[in-house]
């Protein structure tokens, strides 16, 4: 699995994973990440989600990282904002009041470019890296963001019934990617109705992560 998968699927328009409505589950929990108001919450791999319309609409500011400039390109029709573009290196910085998405590969995504920012949002992004990947994302996630907070949704299901993305992240797995920057607490793990694409069983998992 690489970029053009990705870019594959967005030009396909084939994006079964992109929900039609803001997750319930970051209207639920949020506000457990004790955030001020105007705080600025950034979320990796976004695509066009209208989580994002939603944290504008309670106030936060919002960054986001995505590799489909198509994707870019529906979010902000759908917010009915024209962003202002500039090159920053290999990344396209995508600007409007209160929200900057950041085009390219994450790993291209340095810390000065970012900004700094309260706490991360990751809904989209663990669970679609394949286990090689997964490591150097996390380590970099939190380089990045200099270990801010983090609302995680993640699945766990039997992986041998199903190839990802999304793939299955194990509690396991959270604790060894994050035990030794965070305080970590399993506020959520419910199972998915119907099961991860009407194929195997899943459990849908929420992490807050918090700092020591």
């Amino acid at each position: 699995m690489d970029a053009n998968f990705w870019l594959e699927k967005w030009k396909d328009n084939n994006i079964a994973f992109h929900n039609s409505e803001a997750n319930p589950l970051l209207i639920k929990y949020v506000k457990q990440l004790s955030l001020a108001e105007g705080s600025r919450i950034f979320l990796p791999l976004c695509g066009k989600t209208l989580d994002i319309a939603w944290l504008l609409s309670q106030g936060y500011r919002v960054a986001g990282a995505e590799l489909s400039a198509i994707a870019i390109g529906q979010l902000f029709m759908n917010l009915e904002m024209e962003p202002k573009i500039v090159e920053v290196g290999k990344i396209k910085h995508y600007s409007a009041e209160n929200i900057d998405i950041f085009a390219g590969d994450i790993f291209d995504l340095t810390s000065r470019v970012l900004g700094s920012v309260n706490a991360v949002y990751d809904r989209a992004a663990l669970v679609a890296l394949p286990k090689e990947l997964r490591h150097r994302y996390t380590d970099y996630l939190m380089k990045i963001t200099d270990k801010a907070p983090q609302l995680i949704i993640c699945y766990e299901y039997d992986q041998a019934l199903m190839s990802g993305p999304p793939f299955s992240i194990s509690d396991k797995e959270v604790r060894r990617h994050y035990q030794d920057s965070y305080v970590l607490s399993l506020a959520e793990s419910t199972n998915l109705p119907g099961g991860l694409k009407g194929k195997c069983a899943a459990k849908e998992n929420v992490w807050l992560l918090k700092n020591k």
